[in-house]
């Protein structure tokens, strides 16, 4: 299937690219300039492009991420340290960012006449992310199903929706996905902090995959001790 991936730079969207590029036929990677904090993301997803030899689509929605306001990720609020199960970690929601971004995705594959649009959802999101979950996955096709009736018929691959970060780790590993050309960490800095949820949940998605992680960390340590105390329930 002709197939577009929204990519963030992270490793998870990145995984999914060298993924579809492997088993589709990749026509582009969409990402979104929504305001963030830690934009220097959107320079590892051109690397990706590039590296893929894709077009690039940096979809500009700043004025709207603008008005959904609160979040550590797009406000002058700090960005919590600790374990993704941690209730401080909801200060990284930015409302219905999935359904703005995904929908922006879907007229693009339409006009662009592709199958398909591919999103890199995981499991270890359900617990903080209500726009991450199979439930969300399931009705976003049904609406676009009516949205585009008629005109083009697009599916949403979601292939991490059940999985862990170490599973995607297992995979990215599979298709060849360079880890050190990703970007996660929620605090921007020159180096991954080590300490945010984020990337506390990407040190311990390697260890638990059994794959070395070529990341800088400034703290590289802190991991143990937030995964030890905690433990993230998925919700469906």
């Amino acid at each position: 299937m002709k197939t577009i991936v929204v990519c963030s730079g992270g490793l998870d969207s990145v995984s999914l690219a060298h993924k579809i590029a492997a088993e589709e036929q990749l026509i582009g990677l969409v990402s979104f300039d929504y305001g963030q904090r830690h934009r220097k993301e959107l320079d590892f997803a051109a690397k990706c492009a590039a590296r893929l030899a894709v077009p690039h689509h940096i979809i500009d929605i700043a004025a709207i991420g603008s008005h959904l306001s609160g979040s550590a990720l797009t406000d002058n609020v700090e960005v919590p340290d600790g374990h993704y199960a941690e209730e401080t970690m909801k200060a990284t929601v930015v409302p219905n960012r999935n359904a703005i971004m995904l929908a922006i995705a879907f007229g693009l594959a339409a006009a662009q006449k592709a199958d398909a649009v591919a999103v890199a959802v995981h499991g270890g999101d359900h617990f903080i992310y209500p726009d991450c979950r199979p439930g969300f996955i399931d009705a976003f096709q049904r609406m676009q199903n009516e949205a585009l009736d008629g005109y083009a018929s697009v599916r949403l691959l979601a292939p991490y929706v059940e999985v862990s970060k170490a599973a995607i780790v297992a995979d990215g590993t599979k298709h060849g996905t360079p880890f050190a050309e990703t970007w996660s960490c929620y605090k921007g800095g020159r180096l991954h902090c080590g300490r945010c949820g984020t990337c506390v949940e990407r040190r311990e998605a390697f260890h638990l995959a059994g794959v070395a992680d070529p990341t800088e960390y400034e703290d590289r340590d802190f991991w143990k001790a937030a995964v030890s105390q905690h433990a993230a329930t998925e919700v469906r």
